[in-house]
């Protein structure tokens, strides 16, 4: 069976389309499994809306939620339409997302990982003259958010974890194993699951996220695989499905999941 756990649309500010365009293509692809997972809300600003190229507006939260419930209803039969959403982690903010994401009956969530450091991870100008100590520095502080974010508890599913190589394809060969590693095993231990997230393809990277290299690191720690296509055109829902299976098969994985009502279901590769 198809699924798709990572989509967005129109309320983000740069996606293209409604909901119903998402949940329409994921049937024309031939899924079983739809998740919408818009971004939350940049929670920690009193404003309503600081970022309207980044995510919803904090008003139009509970609207999401509601148009979601309702096409869930009306596809019932033909698609499973999943609650899901995509959510930064702030390590300094978890109080206020907590008390979000506990709000709203929400299949799964999304944790990603997009500022560290200050900077947003697809900001092409941050590696601009930094030395190589700096550069490993900067690619531990990102993997201890990982690593956080899995720790917190409100998260089912980790999001790209390797996104930072986006505009930057040498990030994958800063030697920053350590920290990696310490992610991967808390992730395994915490029973989470990283998605494969094909939406690299559409970076200066040109490749999926995470690499192969780590992928066959999350088999040696237990890590659970799911899948996102990122799409932010209906077009791309479920972009690369069989492709991605395949790698993982080759890897050594026997099985991916989805996840919904907050738990893991798994599906056979």
């Amino acid at each position: 069976m198809k699924f798709d756990l990572h989509t967005h649309h129109y309320r983000c500010g740069h996606a293209d389309g409604d909901i119903r365009d998402y949940i329409e293509a994921g049937i024309r692809e031939g899924l079983s499994v739809i998740g919408i997972s818009d971004h939350m809300p940049h929670l920690f600003s009193p404003l309503d809306h600081p970022s309207p190229a980044i995510t919803m507006s904090r008003l139009e939260l509970g609207a999401y939620v509601e148009e979601v419930l309702r096409l869930k209803k009306e596809y019932e039969g033909r698609i499973d339409v999943l609650l899901g959403i995509e959510s930064d982690y702030f390590i300094d903010h978890e109080r206020v997302y907590r008390e979000a994401i506990e709000r709203y009956p929400f299949d799964y969530v999304i944790g990603s990982v997009h500022i560290s450091s200050g900077k947003s991870i697809f900001d092409r100008s941050r590696w601009e003259g930094l030395t190589p100590e700096i550069m490993i520095e900067a690619k531990k502080e990102y993997y201890r958010l990982i690593e956080a974010s899995a720790r917190s508890g409100m998260f089912q599913i980790l999001g790209h974890i390797d996104a930072m190589k986006g505009y930057f394809p040498d990030f994958s060969a800063i030697p920053a194993d350590e920290a990696v590693e310490s992610a991967l095993k808390t992730i395994g231990e915490l029973g989470l699951a990283i998605e494969v997230n094909t939406s690299g393809g559409t970076k200066t990277c040109g490749g999926w996220y995470p690499s192969d290299a780590i992928l066959e690191r999350a088999l040696h720690y237990g890590v659970s695989i799911s899948f996102g296509s990122d799409a932010h055109k209906p077009s791309r829902v479920g972009e690369d499905f069989e492709a991605v299976a395949d790698k993982l098969r080759e890897i050594g994985f026997k099985e991916w999941v989805y996840v919904k009502e907050r738990k893991p279901v798994s599906v056979a590769l």
